[in-house]
């Protein structure tokens, strides 16, 4: 309920509004999208604030359609007179113990700017993230509240749509202070009510008027089928012809009644000129490169998608050579000149059904749908490195840069829009290695060249002694009755500049590095000191999932260095599981054989993790001690599309033909668990439980008991 008398009017405005009952569309969602672009954020929202909720009216980077009121962020800048700002709520007294900091969404940075129509806050446009800052500029202010003014506007607009209805009811009795034209008429076309706004709308007095059908009013064929719509309440563009014989783009709104056995009808008329100019600028502005006219982000994003889910799409990523040097020598206007150049020669290499976008300052994206074929996106590619190899004429001179550009396909390649531009991506640097102005097809070897872009490896050692990595702990359940039976342990980086990364910003240079096994030792350690604390809790069959260190597995060495760890941390041999891979049991010696036998002696479980995503044979399964298989995430997501998944049947059928015990990672729904929970898998983890949590979160949650399973 309301908290206020004050509050009770802010309610009030927002339920006159209609908004709460009114739909999002392609603007508001492509709005907040360009908002979590430009600030680089993971979630961008559009709410609105009644009595208890906070409602999510569009949003990116969030999937939750509400959120309680009196724990939501946004209260309290409904209750501010600008925008609120709080760098770090893990470090801020009164938000550092709200449940949306220590759980879902892990908020650790907002930014809202309450949104007022007809002076009160219905609502706020905020940016979220789950890393801190440092700052928050005057000019990000500036650039957030120019955002939140768009936003506010555009709900204007959708408030006035939804409270039309409403509005006719009293058509009669408003007409004469309307600042709308209104007409009243009969079945024939006769004019019956002309207020003043209609007057001078027309230019014809209401004498007049009271002589025209209202069939003369409409300009263009089928003049009168605005007039006499089937539909009374819906909202009708059209043409209207003026006195003068001018004609003015008019919104009819239509209502029909009963008098004296008659039916009557009032029709509302609104000109549309200058909210369309207002709603074309929002589209361009949500949907479009204010430079180049192309397509921006977000819109490429949306196309993309619908293109993904039509059928094949070949996706090319063209970075310009050079361009930084036409900034630097001639300047930034010259250096926008070459961008719409360069923007217009890009479309006329491509079809009218082909998606050419600016994605970034010198990047740009070109989608072909229904394209599959690796020579048809290099003949495009080719014609796009020609075309920029000419000279660009700018400001009485002539500059020339170039263009690399990278192919990749769907779904041959890729099958998201984020791994797609990935690969993209990859094959674009693989152009530049090459020596630029060319193009090149992405390839799988591909992916390891990333290590060479090892943007953190000078950074490990500090990161080790300032104990910035932390373990983030996965639950492995019971499928039959939701029991928590173990943990998978997972790195994680507080990074002191960005945040907390995910391993895939740094894992693979890590593991190429000299502190790769450090940094393993100081897992297999903390991971082990964990489960220890928790075993009491948790009870004594529960199992710690460490990945194993393929340099200590191929020396050797993992045998007295898991040992010496356990009896460090007082952890039982039992109650640790190491995971291997197999591109550890592919490289494997006499060495690493005889390691996993010795660990496996001492009671230590081996897990085979992503099992049955490559070469790895039968033999493999005889000649090392494995005592669980890993049913990689990928076929646990083919379930969605396929009533039987044969790779995951073969699994459980070799596990049981083995005497292994089998988890499923990935489990996202309650139909992947029902259904492998039928095939006879005992054991899953995934988002549908959890996802990687702190030990605090996993202690909180977990150790009390386990999930509840449908």
């Amino acid at each position: 309920m309301p908290h206020s008398r004050k509050d009770k009017r802010r309610v009030a405005a927002l339920d006159r509004t209609g908004l709460l009952s009114a739909r999002s569309d392609e603007t508001f969602v492509s709005l907040v999208g360009v908002a979590a672009d430009a600030f680089g954020v993971a979630i961008a929202t559009l709410s609105l604030i009644d009595a208890d909720r906070q409602v999510y009216f569009e949003k990116v980077g969030i999937t939750v359609a509400s959120t309680e009121r009196g724990i939501s962020f946004c209260t309290r800048t409904i209750e501010s007179d600008g925008t609120v700002v709080i760098l770090d709520a893990a470090q801020d007294p009164l938000w550092r113990d709200n449940p949306m900091v220590i759980g879902p969404p892990y908020i650790r940075f907002y930014a809202g700017v309450p949104l007022r129509i007809d002076g009160q806050a219905i609502g706020t446009f905020c940016l979220i993230d789950t890393a801190p800052r440092a700052a928050f500029s005057d000019g990000e202010h500036l650039r957030l509240e120019r955002y939140a003014a768009i936003a506010r506007e555009m709900l204007e607009l959708r408030a006035q749509h939804a409270n039309r209805d409403s509005a006719r009811m009293r058509f009669r009795h408003m007409a004469e202070t309307s600042p709308d034209a209104m007409i009243v008429y009969d079945a024939e076309g006769g004019i019956l009510h002309w207020n003043g706004s209609a007057e001078r709308m027309f230019g014809h007095d209401a004498a007049t008027a009271a002589r025209l059908d209202v069939s003369d009013l409409t300009a263009g064929p089928g003049a009168r089928a605005p007039w006499f719509d089937d539909a009374p309440g819906a909202i009708r563009e059209t043409e209207i012809r003026l006195r003068d014989g001018a004609t003015r783009a008019v919104e009819v709104s239509l209502s029909r009644w009963r008098e004296g056995g008659e039916t009557i009808y009032g029709a509302i008329l609104r000109d549309t000129s200058q909210r369309r100019e207002r709603e074309e600028a929002l589209h361009a502005l949500a949907h479009r490169d204010a430079l180049t006219g192309l397509a921006n982000r977000p819109l490429m994003r949306l196309r993309l998608e619908a293109m993904l889910a039509a059928g094949p799409v070949a996706v090319l990523l063209i970075d310009l050579d050079g361009f930084k040097d036409v900034n630097d020598t001639v300047g930034h206007a010259a250096g926008d000149e070459v961008l719409k150049e360069a923007a217009a020669r890009l479309l006329a290499c491509v079809r009218g059904s082909d998606v050419v976008a600016r994605i970034g300052g010198d990047e740009f994206v070109i989608a072909l749908p229904g394209c599959g074929d690796p020579a048809v996106g290099g003949e495009v590619a080719a014609r796009i490195v020609a075309a920029m190899e000419e000279p660009f004429p700018v400001q009485e001179r002539r500059v020339r840069i170039g263009a690399s550009v990278g192919i990749a396909l769907a779904p041959s390649q890729a099958e998201s829009i984020d791994d797609l531009l990935f690969c993209a991506d990859l094959a674009v640097y693989k152009a530049k290695a090459d020596g630029r102005h060319r193009h090149r097809l992405y390839t799988p070897s591909l992916r390891a060249a990333v290590s060479d872009r090892q943007r953190f490896v000078h950074e490990f050692h500090r990161a080790l002694e300032q104990e910035e990595f932390v373990l983030h702990y996965q639950p492995q359940i019971r499928l039959r009755d939701g029991a928590l039976v173990g943990a998978e342990a997972l790195i994680r980086w507080r990074h002191p500049e960005h945040g907390l990364l995910q391993p895939g910003a740094f894992l693979p240079a890590l593991l190429s590095s000299r502190h790769a096994v450090a940094v393993n030792d100081w897992v297999l350690r903390k991971a082990c000191s964990q489960a220890a604390s928790w075993l009491p809790a948790a009870g004594p069959h529960f199992r710690m999932g460490v990945n194993a260190c393929a340099t200590r597995l191929h020396s050797g060495e993992i045998d007295a260095v898991a040992m010496a760890i356990l009896a460090e941390t007082g952890l039982n041999p039992e109650n640790l599981e190491l995971e291997i891979t197999e591109t550890v049991v592919l490289a494997h010696g006499s060495a690493t054989t005889a390691a996993l036998h010795a660990l496996r002696e001492r009671g230590i479980g081996i897990a085979f993790d992503d099992f049955g995503t490559g070469y790895a044979s039968l033999s493999m399964l005889e000649e090392f001690p494995i005592t669980r298989l890993k049913i990689d995430r990928s076929f646990v997501r083919k379930m969605n599309d396929a009533p039987d998944v044969p790779v995951i049947r073969a699994i459980l059928q070799l596990a049981k033909g083995f005497g292994l015990d089998v988890v499923a990672e990935g489990i996202e729904t309650e139909d992947q668990l029902r259904r492998l929970r039928r095939k006879g898998c005992a054991e899953g983890q995934g988002y549908f439980f959890s996802p990687p949590v702190d030990p605090e979160t996993f202690a909180a949650r977990f150790l009390s008991g386990g999930v509840t399973v449908p």
